[in-house]
This record gives structure tokens, C-alpha cells and sequence, in this order.
């Protein structure tokens, strides 16, 4: 079986070239052909020994995940299913703004985790992604808005950068796929690879303390947490985690985490839910409860998928909400939605997932009462 280039971080890299019996900066070498050009042939790198060629060519290859289908919205946003076998496919979303191309990463099939509000979660869950599955979505999306830029005249070089910018936020939940997704990141942030900065790259977790923590110490990247609710009570029923770590532990873990963080802030996203966490009450609460963090609010209008249980909070709440954080004294922003008519907005990513915990099975015969609008 061939051995995946795109599975190795630079440390993993030069180890496995010792054991080829090359020497260790061959792996720098490896990085730059694989993945500042996107090389997918051996016989195209040309700075490479012809014998050493021949032995990559017998032991290993470049696999990303190959394509299934393509969706772009009016907007310019672009979803894409790719396959990552056995009849699992994971999305992948690309936001183009006149400042930034920002990649938003699968780390799944499905996710675990069962928030109640988000459509990844209501598929159930399969299996990690691999570290070549991880990267290869960018590896793969770099490639692919290359030639469309090229086909459409756009000159694209070493110094080009389509995606400037990674999130850490598709299909699956990061943390609780701690050792590929570390792998992926250092590889996004190699200068030998993608060569991304620390503030360029973002994790977001509904909160796995533990990981978090080792994260400070491993790879601490820009944080998102998604909080989505005020108070223990209403989070422990959207954001089922909360019921192991609760606020009080993630807010705690977020200031240790801060410490070695690149941003001086944690993002804290918050799923606008009519009736369910948009009161006025709720954002006094929340308030509250963030003044021990130095933070941002992301408000998130929901978005809706077939038999959610929820609505999206209307514009009067949701401004009445942002005016109650902003006035005291927090940064707040509403997530302009992007790809909507393509289902490639937040919480709306589903991909293709044979679902190992029968999730959808269970809630078809359960048929649970879910939150409603008041």
C-alpha cells in the first residue's frame, strides 16, 4: 500500500525520509514540490535524484480527496463534496472577499457532538478524516481555484495566494480529532507548505477542555468557541459537550488558552435562535458571563435545513441583541451569510455520511419534540 505524502507534517516527513535512507531535508524538498506547487507527479521534480524519484514512485503517492460534485452560489461562494471512500463525502467551502479567499475545513464524517441546530450533527457520525484528508482540502482547493484563474486569465504564481485564510469550522468537530487535525495545521503553517500565519488559521470547538489545553501547548492558533447560549441550562440542551464541561470550565480553559494564543481575543460564536437564546435577558446574561474573557461575539443568524425545530431570529431581535453586547463595550459582529442557496452556510453542511451511531435512524422512530419558535 502507497504511503500518502500528504498524511506528513515536516517532523513525520523528514523521519520517514531517514527510513527510505535519504537524508532528512529531502523532506523540505518533499514539501515544497507537494504542496507550495501542488506536485501530485514525482517526475516533474526536477531538484530530486531520478533513483530517489523512481523510489517515491514505488512507495509512495499524492492522494488528496478527489471531487463529486460542485456548487456555487450568487454569491461567489463555492461548496464541493469530495469523496473520502467507502461511500463518505465531506464539504468543503470557499468564501472569496475582496480581502481574503478563506477555506472553511471538514475534520469529520459528520460529527458526534449532536448540537441540536446543526445539520452536520443531524447526520450522525462515521469516522476522522486522516491528516491527507484534512490538508488535502486545501491542497485540492488550491488547485482547483488555480486553473479556474489561469482558464480565466489571472496570473497565479508562488507569491499568489488564493486561500489566505483557513477555518477550522466544516463538517466534524476539530478537537475530537486532535492528532490529524494538529498535523493538518502544521502543515497549513510551514513556510515549506501553505506557510499560513498562526492569525490566518482558526480552530473553532464547542468546547473539549482537555484538548484545548494541549492545544496551547502543541499548535494554538486563532480560537473560535461556539458558545451559543448564556447560561449552563439552555447550553446544556443545544450544545449537549456542555453537560461535561461546563461554561465556567471552557471559560477558564479560553483565558489559559489565550495565554500562547496568537490573537489577544477568543471569538465567541452565537447561533441566533428565535425564541430560544435572543431574548434581551440572554444577552444581559451573556454579558455577564463573558467579563472574565477578553473576547469578540459573532452573532449567526441560523440557518435553516428540512425539520430543524428552530427559526432564524428575526432582524429586530437580532439588532436589539448585538446593541445590548455592543453598548457594553464588547466588539460584535452578525455574520453576513454566504452560500445559503447552496446549503454552504454555517451549520447548514452535510455531506454524504454513512452514519455509524444511526442517528437519523433513532429520530425517526423517537421522533423527538424539538425547540420551537415562541
Amino acid at each position: 500500500m502507497s504511503l500518502n505524502l500528504l498524511d506528513y507534517d515536516a517532523e513525520k516527513l523528514a523521519a520517514l525520509m531517514v527510513q527510505m535512507g535519504e537524508k532528512p531535508f529531502r523532506a523540505k524538498q518533499l514539501l515544497k514540490w507537494v504542496h507550495q506547487r501542488g506536485a501530485a507527479d514525482f517526475d516533474v521534480m526536477s531538484d530530486i535524484a531520478k533513483s530517489f524519484r523512481q523510489k517515491l514512485a514505488e512507495q509512495a503517492c499524492v492522494a488528496p480527496p478527489s471531487m463529486m460534485a460542485e456548487q456555487i452560489a450568487q454569491d461567489g461562494t463555492r461548496k464541493w463534496l469530495l469523496d473520502v471512500g467507502t461511500g463518505n463525502g465531506v464539504e468543503a467551502v470557499f468564501i472569496p472577499e475582496d480581502d481574503r479567499g478563506t477555506l472553511c475545513v471538514s475534520s469529520q464524517v459528520g460529527c458526534a457532538l449532536d448540537c441540536t441546530f446543526c445539520s452536520t450533527a443531524r447526520q450522525g457520525f462515521n469516522r476522522n478524516l486522516s491528516t491527507a484528508e484534512i490538508v488535502g482540502q486545501l491542497w485540492w482547493a488550491n488547485q482547483r481555484l488555480s486553473f479556474d484563474a489561469a482558464r480565466l486569465g489571472s496570473a497565479v504564481n508562488d507569491d499568489t495566494r488564493i486561500v489566505s485564510n483557513v477555518v477550522m469550522m466544516g463538517m466534524g468537530e476539530p478537537l475530537a480529532n486532535y492528532d490529524n487535525v494538529v498535523s493538518a495545521m502544521k502543515l497549513m503553517l510551514d513556510d515549506n507548505a501553505y506557510g499560513l500565519s498562526r492569525r490566518r488559521v482558526t480552530l473553532s470547538t464547542s468546547g473539549m477542555v482537555p484538548q484545548l489545553l494541549k492545544l496551547r501547548e502543541d499548535c494554538p492558533v486563532a480560537l473560535a468557541v461556539s458558545l451559543h447560549a448564556p447560561n449552563d441550562k439552555i447550553r446544556d440542551e443545544i450544545v449537549p459537550i456542555n453537560k461535561k464541561y461546563p461554561l465556567k470550565e471552557l471559560l477558564n480553559a479560553c483565558n489559559l488558552y489565550l495565554e500562547k494564543a496568537p490573537r489577544d481575543f477568543v471569538t465567541f460564536e452565537y447561533v441566533m435562535l428565535a425564541g430560544i437564546n435572543d431574548q434581551p435577558e440572554h444577552a444581559r446574561q451573556l454579558v455577564d458571563l463573558a467579563r472574565s474573557v477578553s473576547c469578540k461575539f459573532n452573532l449567526i443568524p441560523f440557518n435553516p435545513f428540512p425539520n430543524s425545530g428552530y427559526a432564524r431570529s428575526g432582524r429586530e431581535a437580532i439588532a436589539r441583541f448585538r446593541d445590548i453586547l455592543s453598548n457594553a463595550g464588547y466588539i460584535v459582529t452578525v455574520r453576513k451569510t454566504r452560500g445559503d442557496d447552496i446549503d454552504a452556510a454555517c451549520g447548514q453542511l452535510a455531506g454524504q455520511v454513512l452514519d455509524k451511531t444511526r442517528r437519523t435512524e433513532k429520530l425517526a422512530e423517537t421522533r423527538p419534540i424539538l425547540f420551537q419558535q415562541k
